[in-house]
């Protein structure tokens, strides 16, 4: 029996998951990286990509996150995105009229930070898209 990781997933709007995990595999800034019990103390940012949490022997879940913060711990996993989503609630209608609504505003965007800030929504949206 693996000793397991505590997990914890926080959005801007609420806590997602509080549970022993065995792993989670989370889409650090450096590249994909796994968290066993027992890791290195270690806080990293988050890009664009897919936490993988594993449990009895494969994995129990998939969560696309938008970036954020990771705090890893020898007991703990504490992931803080901006955005998370479970991949099975991606629903690429959705997510193309979203997209196709972004588009429309940056081309019409009248400052670098509107188009900057619609840009990162945009980039957000196909990382979705190209999952679903």
């Amino acid at each position: 029996m693996t000793e397991k990781v505590e997990f914890e997933l926080v959005s801007p709007e609420r806590l997602l998951i509080s549970r022993p995990v065995d792993m989670v595999v989370v889409p650090g800034a450096e590249g994909d990286f796994g968290v066993l019990k027992g890791h290195s103390p270690l806080i990293s940012t988050l890009r664009l990509g897919v936490i993988d949490i594993h449990d009895e022997g494969s994995i129990a879940e998939r969560i696309f996150v938008a970036g954020g913060f990771v705090e890893v711990t020898a007991e703990r996993c504490t992931v803080l995105a901006e955005e998370a989503i479970a991949l099975g609630d991606l629903k690429r209608a959705d997510i193309e009229a979203d997209l196709k609504g972004l588009k429309d505003r940056l081309a019409v965007a009248d400052t670098d930070p509107e188009r900057l800030a619609l840009a990162a929504r945009i980039a957000v949206a196909d990382a979705k898209l190209a999952l679903v």
